[in-house]
């Protein structure tokens, strides 16, 4: 079970304002937060100041008083992060999710606590809307949890565990529950799970309050048989939900109902060359602000499949173009939605790109810069 989950990873200061044409302002320097999966000095949160004219980034800091920091996530508020912990990643011991405080914009980061994931190789971490929230996925235990955010930005203990049940069609990667996402709606009154050994996305309830979760009255709709959901997002209208397919390298389109949190499985199409017969994995899909484009990570191809989105969410391939390393599992866009971050995981290095705005097409800003095994990057605008 471990070792599937190591294998798919593996495969798998005051600052400027900066005005886009839409009017809108935005940091001429966003911070950029990237962790290093791994354990000792190595496994650390970067922070880095990223230049959105050249695509620059400067390291500020790394915080190395945490292990393994698969994933992570930022309030909205920009005051606090959020990140698994775990001396051993996918060990007997249940992981951790642990909290930190931002000092300014320094890149620095304060311990505040720490409290159990109850689950095995915790693989996500969401913040909701309301910054009251945390909710984390358990890839090996194939259950999810959710936390109450304090006053402070310290994490109270789970106030929900949630076990998931259901299997698949592929006997090596689907014989059991494997949670391997779950992300908040726009609305923050729901949260859904994508879950790679189910085939399902299990959608529940969420009280923003309390940080309790409950099965939604539709508890659960089905991927394509054998797809393996890994990642969800959501289109920037709140109109459509994306899941990513890691074990078919594919993108599920629903369309989203915000009334009752429903989903209805529309289209799944592919994110690799027709002629394409190697081994691949899809590791994780985002959309541009503006809704026009989506991107998602392909491992193995070491590529990146390039979307339009149609008026009603449906996607048509524009491009697949290379990672610039290997393994490329996370991605993240600027808020002026101009640049592209994409980290290599195996490759050792994250790569910046210029985002075409007319046809959504990527272009390499400058040459990647050398991390440890980057698993998780989060933008502070």
């Amino acid at each position: 079970m471990i070792q599937s989950f190591v294998k798919s990873l593996l495969c798998c200061s005051v600052v400027a304002l900066h005005t886009v044409s839409t009017g809108v302002s935005y940091a001429a320097e966003p911070l950029v937060f990237i962790s290093a999966f791994s354990g000792g000095e190595q496994g650390a949160i970067h922070a880095y100041r990223l230049d959105l004219e050249t695509g620059r980034l400067e390291l500020l800091e790394r915080t190395t008083t945490i292990e393994n920091p698969f994933f992570f996530d930022l309030s909205p508020d920009g005051r606090f992060l959020y990140a698994v912990h775990a001396e051993k990643f996918g060990g007997d011991e249940f992981e951790e999710v642990a909290a930190f405080q931002l000092q300014g914009r320094t890149g620095k980061l304060t311990s505040l606590n720490s409290q159990s994931a109850h689950g095995s190789a915790t693989c996500y971490v969401a913040v909701d809307g309301t910054g009251q929230s945390v909710v984390a996925a358990n890839y090996s235990s194939g259950s999810v949890a959710s936390f109450r955010i304090k006053a402070d930005g310290s994490l109270e203990k789970a106030a929900s565990v949630i076990q998931h049940v259901g299997s698949s069609v592929n006997p090596k990667r689907q014989q059991g529950p494997y949670a391997h996402s779950i992300v908040v709606s726009p609305d923050n009154r729901f949260a859904f799970a994508a879950d790679l050994g189910a085939d399902r996305v299990f959608a529940y309830q969420l009280d923003s309050k309390t940080a309790r979760l409950t099965p939604n009255r539709q508890p659960w709709v089905r991927t394509p048989p054998g797809a393996g959901p890994r990642h969800l997002t959501f289109h920037p209208s709140g109109r459509f939900l994306y899941a990513i397919n890691e074990l078919t390298n594919s993108v599920t389109h629903f369309d989203y109902d915000a009334q009752n949190g429903s989903l209805i499985e529309r289209e799944t199409t592919s994110s690799l060359p027709a002629d394409f017969d190697g081994v691949s994995y899809c590791a994780d899909v985002k959309a541009t602000p503006d809704g026009r484009f989506l991107y998602g990570t392909n491992r193995g191809h070491d590529s990146i499949a390039i979307y339009s989105v149609a008026d009603d969410g449906s996607l048509t391939v524009v491009d697949i173009v290379p990672s610039l390393g290997k393994g490329p599992q996370n991605l993240a866009i600027t808020a002026d939605g101009r640049l592209l971050l994409c980290g290599n995981m195996p490759g050792d290095n994250v790569a910046v790109f210029r985002i075409d705005g007319q046809t959504g097409r990527l272009k390499a800003a400058g040459d990647p810069i050398s991390i440890p095994k980057p698993s998780c990057i989060k933008l502070l605008p």
